[in-house]
């Protein structure tokens, strides 16, 4: 889903499209400059570190030329949703 945007009036919060939500349901929101300050997640150390390993691993995998095609990956993915 793509982030929905939004402005205050009157101390409520309207949004500046239509959503497909469905009638009742219930969204949390986090202004972005928190979210900016929290370093863009909320990701804990932990969390960050396993990431960073991932990259690293898969930087080694490409620098080493064990690819695969892009759109065959996100067909596979999309397949299993």
């Amino acid at each position: 889903m793509q982030p929905l945007k939004a402005h205050v009036h009157n101390g409520r919060l309207v949004l500046d499209e239509p959503t497909e939500l469905p009638e009742g349901r219930v969204v949390e929101l986090v202004p972005l400059d928190e979210v900016l300050a929290n370093g863009g997640d909320y990701l804990d150390d932990e969390e960050r570190a396993r990431l960073h390993e991932a990259l690293r691993e898969g930087i080694g995998q490409m620098k080493a030329g064990n690819l695969i095609d892009a759109d065959k990956a996100l067909a596979e993915l999309r397949a299993h949703r």
